[in-house]
């Protein structure tokens, strides 16, 4: 057998016709990369493959001390209490001036969110002498209160049980 037959008994089955080749020149590639690409999930675009409530979080002033991302489900103990009254609670360490919060398999519903930067490690928001946060605070709509913290109902937003990226920034 010479290479021109072990060539067209190789694309016989793909091709109909005795003198067509298998060749899919430079558009048959560019398409073949596409389709490709398309069938593949968004991973890496910035989105977590998991469906949840993913919070990237702004203007950290340091990478001293965690951020604590809070979600609440009701207004119960709504921002101030969220080590005891939120539904999920987690704390993670700053990188780089960066924080990123996952919360997963949360059931459909109307939340609130309220992330705090705890520059000490205290596991509270500092304030001085005033009541006025010394450390950086943010919550979900960018929601701001009068003379304190916003409402729930300010701060509050629903959730279909798919992905949904929230982007808080953090006030000092």
């Amino acid at each position: 057998m010479n290479s021109s037959t072990i060539r067209q008994s190789a694309t016989a089955p793909l091709f109909k016709g005795p003198a067509r080749r298998a060749s899919l020149g430079n558009r048959g590639v560019a398409l073949l990369v596409a389709l490709m690409l398309a069938s593949l999930p968004v991973l890496s675009f910035g989105q977590s493959p998991c469906p949840g409530i993913h919070v990237r979080i702004l203007d950290i002033r340091s990478s001293t001390g965690t951020v604590a991302c809070a979600l609440f489900e009701s207004p119960d103990g709504f921002p101030v209490d969220y080590l005891r009254t939120a539904t999920n609670v987690m704390v993670i360490r700053v990188r780089k001036g960066q924080a990123r919060c996952d919360f997963e398999d949360i059931p459909p519903g109307t939340y609130a969110m309220a992330v705090v930067h705890d520059e000490n490690v205290n596991g509270k928001l500092d304030t001085n002498w005033l009541g006025i946060p010394t450390e950086g605070y943010g919550f979900s709509n960018d929601a701001k209160g009068v003379l304190g913290p916003p409402s729930f109902s300010a701060a509050s937003f629903p959730y279909d049980g798919k992905t949904l990226d929230l982007t808080i920034s953090l006030h000092y």
